[in-house]
C-alpha cells in the first residue's frame, strides 16, 4: 500500500530548498517549545467548564516549575505588557470606525478623546479615503511627506518624498531591497555578526551569497573597518560580487549604539568599493548611552565637507513601528528612503512593490503618528510625553537590572545597555556543560537555552541562531518583560546549573 506521503505532491524534498536550509532562531525550536508550555500552563488553569486545550508534545506533564512563560526571545513589547500610546490607539479607533466622528462631543465628554486626536483621524481618511482600501503602492502620499519631514527634523537635511516607500515593517523592506539586488547565486551582501537572522534567512532564501563580517565585542560590539575590509576582499577573491553592506544601529542582537566615526567609516569604505550601503535603524530612539547618529545625515556631512567624493553613495535607510516606545509590531508599518539610487533602479523596485499591491493601510497611519506625534502645547502633549518616556525609563531600568544580574553570574559577561531592547551577554560554560550538549546533539548555547525554558520557562536564543566568533558563546535576551521575579527566577537556575556541571 503506499504512503499517504507518496500519494502527495509536495514533499520535504521536492519543495524550494532555499527556504527548507534557512535559519530563523528567533522563532525556532525553544519559541516553539515555549508555546506549547504557555499552552500546557493555560490548559492546567482552565476552568472545568472552558473548552480544553488541544494536546501539545508537552500536555502528558502532569506540571511545570514555573506559572508563566517569559518570551525575551523576541522584541514583542505589547506581548510582554508594553502598553500602546494611548493617543495612537485613539486616533487609530476613529479610523476603523468613521461614524464616531460625527459625534464629537460624546467622544469629548464621555470617552475623553482629546480634539487633536479627533482632528488627525480627519485628517488622515481625507488623505486615504479608508484604512479598508488599498494605498498606492508606495504608500499614501500624504503619510510619505510626514515621513520626509520627520527625516529632515532629525537631520537638519532635505528629504525627498518620492524617495520614501512605505512597507509592512522593516523586514518588507529589507525584503525588497535585497530581491532587487540580488542579480545572482553570486551576488553577495556583507552582513555583521552576530546579526538578526532576517538578513541570512532572506539571503539563503533568494540563493544569495551572505559575506559574514564580525563586529568587535571588545569595543562595545562596534564596526572594524580592517574586519570588513579583510572580508569583502576575501569574498571578492572568491569570486563573490559584493554588492551591499548592512549595518544594524542601534545593533540587534547586541544592543550597540555606532559611533559618528564608526558610520563614517562605513560610508567611506562604500564610496571606495561602490556597495550599497543598508542602514537598519529601527532602533533610532532606544539609546541609553550616547545618542543616535543616522547614516543619512552622516552621510550628507560627508557630501558638504568633501564635495564629489561620496556622491555616488547609495543608502537605504530603514525605520518601523514595531521597536522603541511604539511597539506596534502587530499593525506591520515601517518605511524605507533611498538616497543616491539610480531612477531606473528605482522603477524597479517600484515594480516590485507593486506585485503585493501596497502595504497595511492601517500600519501607514501608525507611521505617520509615530513621526508627527503630539506636539507640546496641543491637548494630547502631556499624556503622550509621560507615556512616552514612561516606556523609555522603565526599558532603561530593566536593562540595568538584567545587566547586573548578569554581571554577578558566574562565568557571565555583559557589556553595559547602550541601545535597542536586547542584551547579548558571553557565557563560559564548564567542560561537563559542553559534554552534556554533545551528547544531547546540542550547541552548547543552545542546551543551556532549552534548559533554562524547562526550569524557568524563560525562552531566549543563543548566540549561534545569531552568529559568533569561533570558540565564544553568547545568548540573546530582551529585556522587554515587566518586573524582576523573571531574573531572580534566571539567577537561580544559572547557579544550579553551574554547580550541576561543574568540573
Amino acid at each position: 500500500m503506499a504512503s499517504t506521503q507518496s500519494l502527495k505532491s509536495l514533499s520535504k524534498d521536492n519543495i524550494n530548498q532555499n527556504i527548507v536550509s534557512a535559519q530563523y532562531a528567533v522563532r525556532g525550536e525553544l519559541a516553539i517549545k515555549s508555546e506549547e508550555y504557555r499552552a500546557q500552563l493555560k490548559s492546567q488553569s482552565a476552568k472545568p467548564s472552558d473548552p480544553p486545550t488541544p494536546p501539545d508534545s508537552s500536555s502528558h506533564q502532569s506540571s511545570l516549575p514555573f506559572d508563566t512563560v517569559i518570551s525575551a526571545n523576541i522584541g514583542n513589547p505589547q506581548q510582554l505588557d508594553q502598553r500602546p500610546i494611548t493617543f495612537f490607539r485613539q486616533v487609530l479607533a476613529l479610523l476603523e470606525n468613521p461614524p464616531l466622528l460625527e459625534h464629537p462631543d460624546v467622544l469629548e465628554s464621555t470617552f475623553g478623546y482629546p480634539p487633536d486626536a479627533i482632528a488627525r483621524a480627519k485628517h488622515l481618511l481625507s488623505e486615504i479615503g479608508s484604512v479598508g482600501a488599498y494605498s498606492q503602492s508606495a504608500g499614501a502620499p500624504a503619510i510619505r511627506q510626514s515621513v520626509a519631514k520627520f527625516i529632515e527634523r532629525r537631520d537638519g537635511f532635505e528629504a525627498d518624498w518620492q524617495n520614501i516607500y512605505l512597507s509592512a515593517g522593516a523586514s518588507s523592506g529589507v525584503n525588497t531591497l535585497l530581491n532587487v539586488m540580488r542579480g545572482s547565486a553570486n551576488t553577495g551582501v556583507l552582513v555583521p555578526i552576530p546579526q538578526y537572522p532576517l538578513y541570512t534567512a532572506s539571503l539563503s532564501v533568494l540563493n544569495a551569497t551572505c559575506v559574514p563580517y564580525l563586529l568587535d565585542e571588545s569595543k562595545s560590539w562596534g564596526t572594524s573597518l580592517d574586519v570588513i575590509k579583510e572580508s569583502y576582499e576575501r569574498a571578492v577573491a572568491e569570486g563573490t560580487d559584493v554588492r551591499a553592506i548592512v549595518v544594524i544601529n542601534p545593533g540587534n542582537p547586541t544592543g550597540a549604539s555606532l559611533s559618528e566615526d564608526d558610520i563614517k567609516s562605513v560610508i567611506r569604505f562604500a564610496a571606495e568599493r561602490k556597495l550599497v550601503v543598508m542602514a537598519d535603524e529601527v532602533y533610532q530612539t532606544n539609546v541609553f548611552i550616547g545618542k543616535f547618529h543616522s547614516f543619512k545625515r552622516v552621510l550628507r556631512q560627508l557630501q558638504q565637507a568633501e564635495p564629489g567624493t561620496f556622491d555616488n553613495v547609495e543608502l537605504a535607510s530603514l525605520h518601523s513601528i514595531s521597536k522603541g516606545m511604539v511597539g506596534e509590531c502587530g499593525h506591520r508599518g515601517g518605511y524605507f528612503e533611498l538616497v543616491g539610487f539610480d531612477k531606473e533602479v528605482q522603477a524597479q523596485i517600484f515594480k516590485f512593490i507593486s506585485i503585493v499591491l501596497c502595504p497595511p493601510v492601517i500600519g501607514q497611519c501608525l507611521v505617520d503618528l509615530m513621526v508627527n506625534p503630539p506636539k507640546e502645547g496641543e491637548p494630547s502633549w502631556q499624556l503622550y510625553d509621560k507615556e512616552y518616556n514612561g516606556i523609555k525609563e522603565g526599558l532603561r531600568e530593566r536593562a540595568t537590572a538584567l545587566y547586573k544580574a548578569f554581571n554577578e553570574m558566574e562565568g557571565v559577561e555583559c557589556g553595559e545597555p547602550q541601545g535597542s531592547m536586547y542584551l547579548f551577554p558571553t557565557i563560559h560554560l564548564p567542560q561537563k556543560a559542553t559534554d552534556a550538549a554533545s551528547a544531547a546533539g546540542k550547541n552548547p548555547d543552545d542546551f543551556y537555552c532549552l534548559r533554562l525554558l524547562d526550569a524557568t520557562g524563560i525562552c531566549v536564543v543563543p548566540g549561534s541562531g545569531f552568529g559568533q566568533k569561533p570558540g565564544t558563546l553568547h545568548l540573546r535576551t530582551t529585556f522587554l518583560a515587566p518586573g524582576t521575579d523573571w531574573v531572580g527566577r534566571w539567577t537561580r537556575f544559572h547557579k544550579e546549573f553551574m554547580e550541576k556541571y561543574r568540573d
